[in-house]
């Protein structure tokens, strides 16, 4: 079985440590941006990946602006963006699938909740 590659993107290193640890623990290799414009380029590559997790709430530019950019590039137009906020509010949810997002965990993240969104790629 080949391990899943996931682009992990968060302004805050702490949030991508606990990601990245927890995710290579359950055989998921992972890469990871401080930024949406970051991740952009890098999206742009030939490099895979099995899914995007991005946070929603960051300086310059958000997850709500990053995921139609991202659906733009025409290699990227199917790969799964699950969408991972503080924002727990009603109506965020709804707005992380109009944004663009296939998915969505609300921090803290619920790592058996996070696991069932990646059992879908």
């Amino acid at each position: 079985m080949n391990k899943k590659k996931l682009l992990i993107i968060d302004d805050d290193p702490r949030n991508i440590f606990a990601l990245v640890n927890t995710l290579r623990a359950r055989s998921y290799e992972c890469l990871s941006c401080l930024s949406a414009e970051e991740a952009l380029v890098l999206l742009e590559t030939d490099q895979i990946f099995d899914a995007v997790l991005i946070d929603m709430m960051m300086p310059d530019m958000d997850g709500y602006d990053a995921i139609p950019l991202i659906k733009k590039i025409p290699s990227r137009k199917s790969t799964t963006i699950i969408a991972v906020t503080a924002q727990a509010m009603t109506g965020d949810k709804e707005k992380c699938f109009e944004a663009g997002a296939d998915d969505y965990i609300s921090k803290p993240v619920d790592v058996d909740k996070l696991l069932v969104a990646l059992s879908k790629i």
